[in-house]
């Protein structure tokens, strides 16, 4: 299976201003061929009965190469595939909105998700080195595996850079057969049917306040000038941090499940309607349980052990773990679960979990 490899950079400033070209070619491609194709279909719309085609990621650079390149003589200081890259990106970005799977693509700013994708002359060199087109040798903090990489992708976070490429690997067997529970909340992240309970990193909830304090100083500085430039690297450092240490919380527990049970389920949660809850939207963004079933659905496959995701309607909290006796009501301060038919005391989360587990024969 291919799994992504991502790893930080360690730069001098050379780099860093070649970087910053390569961003500014490929975004300038994004926004010219987003522009272009939303002409074309406000076009066709008007014009049903002259419609033009829509172009391919071909066309749109064979396109860019007549139109924009040849007036633009800084698009030939970066590597070619850069702005080949991003149309292709922004083709596969209209191809997902056609098929309804995602909303329309957005023109890119400036300092807002920076990256771009190399292809070509790719190449691994000794354990922390490694070669892309235009650019050189680039070196890392950590060991490279010991692939062959046919593109990379370097994109920026703050003030630091980081390279992510894809590589082959091979799948695991385990020979456990245990079923499992778990039971995601906003008190605790999870809890399994085993009686375990993990704490969730509540990242944000840490560092709420001193983001507020750098976000109040960074809009009273002068648009523009130099000191709001570096207020606003310090909310892009802080934001790295919180999301950083929710994800590591997050890789810890789902590398714990997916390696030590061989059946784990869950519940098929409705993440986007539960965030319209404003009470609780923002304790179920800083738990991260969209990333939490991203992450473990990989993991499950690359270590041989089984997801299975219960519908978002099986009442796991309101039935009696005991008796399989069903509640009608339960609300949600109600921690503690009590069956009045066998008479069972049990935590709210450990019998949805538990509940959960029995699913599963």
């Amino acid at each position: 299976m291919l799994l992504g490899f991502k790893t930080e950079l360690k730069l001098n400033d050379q780099q860093r201003t070649l970087f910053a070209k390569h961003c500014g070619v490929a975004r300038h491609a994004w926004n010219w061929g987003l522009w272009l194709t939303k002409n074309i279909l406000d076009h066709n719309q008007q014009n049903p009965q002259e419609k033009l085609k829509f172009p391919s990621a071909i066309d749109l650079h064979k396109l860019l190469v007549a139109l924009v390149k040849s007036k633009n003589e800084w698009y030939y200081e970066c590597s070619k595939s850069a702005p080949q890259q991003a149309l292709m990106a922004l083709r596969e970005a209209w191809k997902r909105c056609f098929n309804k799977t995602a909303g329309g693509p957005k023109f890119k700013k400036k300092g807002k998700l920076d990256s771009f994708t190399l292809e070509g002359a790719v190449k691994i060199l000794g354990h922390s080195k490694i070669q892309v087109p235009v650019i050189g040798v680039l070196k890392t903090y950590e060991r490279l595996p010991q692939v062959k990489p046919k593109s990379v992708t370097i994109s920026r976070q703050a003030d630091r850079w980081f390279i992510s490429f894809r590589l082959e690997v091979a799948e695991q067997t385990i020979a456990n057969t245990s079923i499992v529970g778990v039971d995601l909340g906003v008190k605790n992240l999870a809890t399994l049917s085993t009686g375990e309970a993990f704490q969730g990193a509540k990242s944000y909830r840490k560092f709420e306040k001193k983001l507020a304090r750098l976000q109040y100083l960074h809009r009273h500085k002068v648009k523009g000038s130099s000191n709001w430039k570096k207020a606003l690297f310090e909310i892009a450092k802080l934001h790295r941090k919180i999301a950083n240490i929710r994800k590591d919380t997050l890789h810890k527990l789902t590398t714990l499940l997916a390696k030590n049970h061989g059946t784990i389920v869950i519940e098929d949660l409705n993440v986007s309607g539960m965030m319209a809850n404003r009470k609780l939207a923002k304790s179920i963004q800083d738990m991260g349980f969209y990333e939490f079933r991203r992450q473990l659905t990989y993991k499950c496959k690359l270590y041989g052990s089984k997801l299975v995701a219960v519908d978002r309607w099986f009442p796991s909290s309101k039935t009696c773990s005991g008796c399989a006796a069903k509640k009608e009501t339960l609300s949600l301060s109600e921690r503690v679960f009590e069956c009045s038919h066998c008479g069972l005391i049990i935590d709210r989360d450990l019998n949805a979990a538990i509940n959960l587990s029995k699913t599963v024969s």
